[in-house]
């Protein structure tokens, strides 16, 4: 890895720890301020149509002005966004920094893009899950830690220990180096259309893939606490193994090619439903929640994919129109979740064992495998 990814892996696995430690327990929190499944499923829906809606203008401006100003904003952001989740009172106050703290994932565009184009001699699903997988060891501490603390000392003490950590992490970065503007090489470059056939094929089954595997996420906490009565430190546990997943996953998909890992890391989340839906007790629930790791993995590798079908040039916007469709999924199936729920909390995982199963079928059918010259 070149130095600049070596800075972004390590400013991303601090932020990894910090994330981590409320990220899991974000719907327990949520049903502690106040709110019952389908408002925490509704609210979870909303705050993915903040994540969806930056995405192709931060794509844009990442080609258009480079993507270290990109990065630096979001991340100044996120800390502005965390310390307003850790002082709320009120669930009203807290779901708006919810709202501006997803704002943030506008940075995926520019952050994969800023990750392209500084691999050097790795491939670009390689690059994209090494630097993730960096995260995710941050993000293994991040769960543990956020259990013992919210155990001990309450849910909100955990949102003012990842606000420290995002200082740290936001230092660390800005030591990276800036990246020139990728320019058009030619005229037909410039009129070669994004959106293909090809394109939205692609677009199509990576949104129905995206939604197959996050249907039955959103809720499994409050499934873990309420239905299994499982503790803070043993959801805490489930959310570290959930990293290991994740950085195995990415370390070990990542290697193979792009079109197989992303198979396959749906075929984790397939196994991820069947364990919950079975409720085989809480080893089978380690293993669960490692396998699930897959869902990352796979946003990753579908990102990856999506540099084959534009040139460079149009990497950021490409990428952001990836990530919005990726958002869309979440928006979609965190709702349905909460509805799912509240009918039968299981009802989750059978739905998203099937649905799996069908994008599976339908990713090995249709995935385009071909890539363009660039």
């Amino acid at each position: 890895m070149s130095r600049n990814l070596i800075l972004l892996g390590i400013s991303l696995m601090i932020w990894g720890v910090g994330e981590g430690m409320f990220f899991i327990f974000q719907p327990l929190y949520l049903q502690q301020l106040g709110a019952n499944p389908v408002t925490i499923g509704a609210i979870l829906g909303v705050a993915a149509i903040a994540m969806a809606i930056a995405h192709i203008p931060a794509g844009y401006l990442a080609d258009r002005i480079g993507r270290k100003p990109l990065l630096i904003a979001a991340w100044f952001i996120a800390v502005f966004a965390t310390w307003i989740m850790a002082l709320s009172p009120s669930l009203q106050l807290f779901v708006l920094g919810m709202m501006i703290y997803n704002l943030t994932t506008f940075v995926s565009s520019p952050l994969n893009s800023y990750i392209t184009a500084a691999r050097g001699r790795l491939s670009v699903g390689r690059a994209i899950t090494a630097v993730f997988a960096l995260y995710s060891t941050g993000a293994i501490l991040g769960p543990w830690l956020g259990g013992q603390v919210g155990q001990h000392f309450g849910l909100q003490a955990i949102y003012v220990i990842a606000g420290f950590a995002f200082i740290i992490s936001t230092i660390i970065l800005l030591f990276i180096k800036s990246q020139p503007v990728e320019k058009h090489g030619s005229e037909d470059i410039i009129n070669t259309k994004i959106i293909d056939r090809r394109f939205v094929t692609y677009q199509s089954i990576i949104f129905f893939a995206g939604f197959s595997m996050y249907l039955s996420q959103p809720l499994s906490s409050n499934y873990l606490q309420n239905q299994q009565q499982l503790s803070l430190n043993s959801i805490g546990i489930l959310g570290s193994i959930s990293s290991i997943g994740i950085v195995v996953l990415n370390l070990g998909l990542g290697r193979l090619n792009e079109y197989v890992g992303f198979l396959l890391g749906q075929l984790c989340v397939c196994l991820f439903n069947l364990i919950l839906w079975q409720t085989l007790g809480f080893p089978w629930f380690c293993l669960a929640y490692f396998l699930v790791g897959g869902y990352r993995t796979s946003r990753s590798l579908a990102t990856a994919q999506t540099r084959n079908l534009v040139h460079k040039s149009r990497m950021g916007v490409a990428y952001g129109i990836t990530e919005t469709v990726g958002a869309l999924a979440v928006i979609i199936a965190s709702p349905i979740a909460g509805f799912l729920y509240n009918i039968n909390p299981v009802l989750m995982y059978i739905a998203g064992f099937f649905l799996v199963i069908i994008s599976m079928i339908t990713s090995s059918r249709f995935l385009p495998r071909s890539e363009i010259s660039t």
